[in-house]
């Protein structure tokens, strides 16, 4: 995907926010448009593989959701079956928007790449462990964002083993397990197929997550454990996060949006709204604008404010021709057209060659 230098990918996470609705689906893909997003997310899944029937739900979702109801209720509500994928991919690529989604099981991760032809998938934070899931995920030479809401460094390194292992020969020479993994993770072509394709994800598994629990600062340590590009996903309110982890480096940001908070469902109380949705956009261009260069010069809009903002060497009092200067008749003032004060020192004693008037600028 074409970006600005320096800008991250931003993808708009619609998630379930259409509340099982094709209708409400595609109206969420023309809210992200307008935002000017890069791409939209859904979620691909079956309750039916996805969660027993004796699953409970969490807190937040007890919360924002009939508390009568199952997990497995709940899942099963909220999908969108292939037909409708079908279409939201359709209306994207109509939209010039990326499409992206989660599978949550290997049935929908072989639909989104052989039915669909995805560029690329996120794995969602649940899934870290799924070892079978991630193998396929690798297996499917697709481009991985994968999320790490939950886990240690141990279990993100066990991870991308298990997608190194299916993206390279050695799942078909010998039997999957996590010493196989750990021998794919160092390997060279698991490593080459890791930075090209997979970019981590720092998360907290919340919603909204507690901005005190958020660890920006964990970014920097997954880039240092793994050399891999690192991104984003963010759970907490508002954009203040967002934009910080955007300075912060993050190549990727990942966004709750509903198109109203006040509906019902999981996920929208600690979503955005699409006029949030476009004010974080432009919140990230502006930082990534901000930051530069590092290179630390003039910038151009400062070079007419120097010579105003600065000050230079000017006479205290009218001082007649050869006078000595002195720290009675040699002041500092604005403007800086004159002789830098720096040499201040350098003047005092000197011989004045003409007559100054006060204020006047010493030449």
């Amino acid at each position: 995907m074409a970006k600005k230098q320096g800008l991250p990918v931003i993808i708009a996470e619609a998630g379930v926010n259409h509340n099982g609705s094709l209708d409400m689906a595609l109206r969420l893909i023309d809210a992200a448009v307008l935002a000017g997003v890069d791409a939209v997310k859904f979620q691909t899944f079956k309750a039916d593989r996805m969660v027993s029937r004796s699953a409970v739900k969490a807190r937040y979702q007890q919360a924002e959701t009939d508390p009568n109801e199952s997990q497995w209720e709940m899942i099963r509500r909220l999908e969108l079956d292939e037909a409708a994928h079908e279409r939201l991919m359709a209306h994207c690529r109509e939209s010039g928007i990326q499409f992206l989604s989660s599978p949550f099981d290997i049935e929908s991760l072989e639909f989104l790449v052989q039915r669909l032809g995805v560029e690329g998938v996120k794995i969602p934070s649940g899934e870290i462990t799924n070892a079978p899931f991630l193998v396929h995920a690798g297996a499917s030479q697709r481009a991985i964002l994968l999320s790490t809401g939950m886990a240690t460094l141990g279990e993100i390194e066990w991870a991308l083993g298990a997608v190194a292992f299916g993206a390279t020969a050695l799942a078909g020479e010998e039997a999957p397990s996590i010493e196989a993994f750990e021998v794919a993770y160092r390997s060279p072509a698991g490593r080459q197929f890791l930075e090209q394709k997979v970019t981590l994800l720092h998360c907290t598994t919340e919603y909204p997550a507690p901005y005190r629990e958020v660890n920006l600062r964990a970014m920097d340590t997954l880039r240092a454990a793994f050399a891999l590009p690192t991104g984003f996903s963010d759970h907490t309110p508002g954009i203040a996060v967002t934009v910080a982890a955007v300075a912060r480096g993050a190549s990727v940001i990942e966004k709750h949006f509903t198109l109203d908070r006040n509906l019902q469902g999981p996920d929208h109380r600690s979503s955005l709204e699409p006029v949030e949705l476009a004010e974080m956009v432009r919140s990230i261009h502006a930082v990534v604008d901000a930051l530069g260069d590092g290179i630390k010069v003039p910038m151009p809009s400062e070079l007419a404010n120097r010579d105003i903002a600065r000050k230079s060497l000017t006479a205290a009092r009218d001082i007649k021709a050869h006078e000595s200067f002195s720290t009675d008749n040699l002041t500092i003032k604005r403007p800086g057209v004159g002789i830098s004060p720096m040499h201040y020192w350098e003047w005092l004693g000197r011989s004045v060659g003409r007559d100054y008037r006060r204020d006047q600028v010493i030449e």
